[in-house]
């Protein structure tokens, strides 16, 4: 569990531990001490883009962290098709065969691109579960409750916190389906807060979904005193929302199989507490609000986790230089350093981006901000090898206590 530094430092001085991982640093205990571990939830913030993860005990919050999905599969596979249908037509020719693939698509088939994301969910539930003890995981499986908003009427312990709970709900699913923007200028009053309007007065028209428009904070107040007109566009339905639920409740289905004592929430429910805590919006704040945190300390800082890709299998690039020769594609290694590792700069950590086979790399911060672009490998220490995910720790001056974790 969490210690401080200062012990984690004794412990390895007198053999007593052994290093784990840099980062986050964890050690190893190198004897038994009969204790029991506490009980640990992490909370998992999903969604298409970015991930939120928040470990939390009774008392503290112990990992915070934000994690980048890859984006770029898509592109990756029609790439691969345009590759392998110009090297059929260019070597030899076969007759076109159709629905040959129909009886792998088993029930329960995910197109590529999201088998990859629910991979990667599982994969950022792995790594929090490598360093700590986590008994339960709490998923977040909608931004709203579709069954909420089909029948008000329905009844839950989850429905009992409150008059205002249930139109949280209701209130999210407006914002998702206008796109988080105002309805009326688009967003050129440039204000960031949002309301829920009733275009009908809540006496006569209800909390329908029908009901209710986003406006900007600016235009709310202009049409109560009588200075604009609404313009009312149609829902959107749920088909968006509806995708994303899928997803979501096949991670917590493959998070069950794996073992995983997993509990489900939803979105408005993590907004809801989020704003009684102030936090700032984040993926971050949101899991630690999904994993039930209230009273608990809270980390003032947060990892950053970012998955990558693996290789590149490609020798050649597809365009051939002058003279048709074929330029290399990707330079695998050069003296020792391969693309994502982790390098140290002076003072600064990085990760190497692009390799030149003079030895000069591309050497920038897991966000992608610049450090050198032309920098000598000579004035490059290796710090960690390349992963598929790299973490890295905010800048020290955004760090708060730091503390190391045991195994």
């Amino acid at each position: 569990m969490p210690t401080s530094p200062a012990k984690a430092k004794r412990l390895l001085r007198q053999g007593k531990a052994t290093v784990a991982k840099r980062t986050p640093f964890t050690i190893r205990l190198n004897y038994e001490t009969g204790e029991t571990v506490q009980n640990v939830v992490l909370g998992v913030d999903t969604g298409y883009k970015t991930v939120g993860l928040s470990a939390i005990t009774e008392k503290r919050e112990l990992f915070s962290s934000e994690v980048e999905l890859r984006t770029d599969i898509i592109k990756l596979l029609s790439e691969k098709r345009q590759y392998r249908r110009t090297r059929r037509n260019r070597l030899w020719y076969r007759q076109a065969r159709f629905l040959n693939r129909v009886k792998f698509k088993k029930q329960g088939w995910l197109a590529p691109s999201v088998e990859h994301k629910l991979n990667e969910h599982v994969k950022a539930v792995e790594i929090v579960k490598s360093i700590l003890p986590v008994s339960s995981i709490v998923v977040v499986v909608a931004a709203f409750d579709i069954q909420k908003i089909k029948n008000p009427e329905i009844s839950g312990a989850e429905y009992q916190n409150g008059e205002q709970t249930g139109f949280w709900n209701v209130r999210e699913y407006v914002l998702y389906r206008d796109n988080h923007a105002c309805q009326h200028c688009g967003g050129k009053s440039k204000d960031k807060i949002l309301n829920v309007h009733h275009i009908e007065g809540r006496q006569t028209g209800g909390d329908r979904p029908d009901n209710l428009i986003t406006l900007c904070e600016k235009c709310h107040g202009d049409y109560h005193k009588g200075k604009i007109e609404l313009k009312i566009k149609k829902s959107k339905g749920f088909k968006a929302e509806t995708v994303m639920s899928i997803l979501r409740w096949k991670i917590v289905e493959r998070l069950r199989e794996l073992g995983n004592v997993v509990n489900v929430t939803y979105g408005y429910l993590t907004k809801s507490s989020r704003i009684a805590l102030k936090l700032d919006k984040s993926h971050a704040n949101d899991a630690f609000c999904i994993a039930g945190g209230d009273r608990q300390e809270k980390l003032d800082y947060s990892y950053f986790i970012k998955f990558v890709r693996k290789c590149n299998r490609s020798l050649f690039k597809a365009n051939l230089l002058k003279g048709g020769k074929k330029k290399v594609n990707t330079i695998k290694e050069v003296f020792g350093f391969k693309r994502w590792d982790k390098v140290l700069f002076g003072k600064v950590e990085c990760f190497i981006y692009g390799l030149r086979s003079s030895g000069r790399f591309d050497i920038r911060r897991l966000t992608g901000e610049k450090i050198n672009a032309s920098v000598k490998h000579t004035n490059l220490r290796l710090m960690e090898r390349f992963k598929t995910w790299r973490i890295a720790f905010p800048p020290p001056a955004k760090a708060g206590g730091l503390h190391a974790i045991i195994l």
